[in-house]
């Protein structure tokens, strides 16, 4: 597996600068209508239940990225460093702009995930640069101790470079959307929707495009890359779900909590990785963007399908509360 993992590390993708603008663009536009839904309400509702909204934080900053830096480190003889760096990266990214359609989906919290949607993006500004450059320096250097790899022995994360481009993608576009929603709410409350289904709609093609232009990889690979992503992904709807539960939250904020730490921005992880600012082109990167592709439609699907089942039981504890 590690040999062929490695291989993987080497196929160089087929995404031209042009691909990497547009990507860009809808990234900035997902986050655009994602800040459309925060209002300075949300932010207030904070001191109402201030628990559940710091747990959730806790699980995605603080827990996720931890687990992450726990399982590469123990997988870390099975995986190459790109691997295992692409799935730090993913863990330092917030939640995914599906979180609050799957929270709602899973009868979960929906007013938490909303909150939590816009601290975690806000945050992200800083978090995630910081928490890739901490837990990313720490596997680089844990890993070096048996691997010379080119990618650990030339790996300069620059934190300054990752800082602006997130303060661009999200910071910009989020500062603006609640503008935007703070004077022309009727506007808004018109192009919400559609915005939220169109961003939706081109990121996922944006996605197949990429992964469609290097098919032959892509079918080479997948089983490894699916195993890796359904693992990680485990873990942090897990992970997210047993702190709410240590915390003592109720069903539906743990449920809420569990889909905000589970559903990642992954495209803010794949803008991140193409851009030759931070990740240098003659780096071996190949695994790394394969799985943070892959974790773009994965963790649509498995949203979809937790929120089925969530859902469900909801449904059928119900039923039986009328008929007893």
């Amino acid at each position: 597996m590690l040999e062929t993992l490695e291989s993987l590390d080497r196929v160089n993708l087929n995404f031209s600068q042009n691909g990497l603008f547009i990507l860009n663009i809808t990234l900035a536009f997902v986050m655009f209508g994602v800040a459309l839904e925060i209002k300075p309400d949300h932010f207030r509702k904070l001191l109402q239940n201030p628990r559940s909204v710091f747990v959730g934080v806790f699980s995605q900053f603080l827990l996720l990225p931890f687990l992450t830096f726990l399982l590469v480190v123990i997988f870390r003889s099975y995986i190459t460093p790109t691997i295992g760096l692409g799935m730090i990266l993913i863990a330092a990214c917030p939640g995914g702009n599906i979180s609050n359609f799957i929270s709602s989906l899973a009868k979960g919290n929906l007013a938490l995930s909303v909150s939590l949607t816009a601290i975690a993006t806000l945050a992200a500004i800083f978090m995630t640069p910081l928490n890739f450059s901490i837990w990313g320096k720490w596997f680089a250097n844990i890993y070096s101790k048996t691997d010379s790899s080119e990618l650990v022995r030339h790996l300069q994360i620059d934190v300054g470079q990752m800082f602006l481009t997130v303060f661009i993608l999200l910071g910009i576009p989020l500062i603006s959307g609640i503008l935007f929603n703070t004077k022309m709410p009727k506007l808004t409350e018109k192009i919400l929707v559609p915005i939220k289904r169109i961003s939706l709609l081109i990121f996922s093609a944006l996605v197949i495009i990429l992964l469609a232009a290097n098919f032959g990889d892509f079918l080479k690979y997948i089983k490894y890359i699916f195993i890796i992503v359904l693992l990680h992904n485990f873990v942090a709807l897990f992970g997210g779900y047993l702190i709410a539960l240590a915390f003592k939250r109720p069903r539906i904020d743990r449920r809420t909590i569990s889909i905000e730490t589970g559903i990642q921005n992954s495209g803010l992880a794949l803008v991140l990785i193409f851009n030759p600012k931070i990740f240098p082109p003659d780096l071996s990167i190949g695994g790394m963007a394969f799985i943070a592709a892959w974790w773009g439609i994965w963790h649509i699907l498995a949203g979809i399908i937790i929120g089925g089942i969530w859902s469900g039981f909801t449904l059928k504890a119900k039923k039986k509360a009328k008929t007893n």
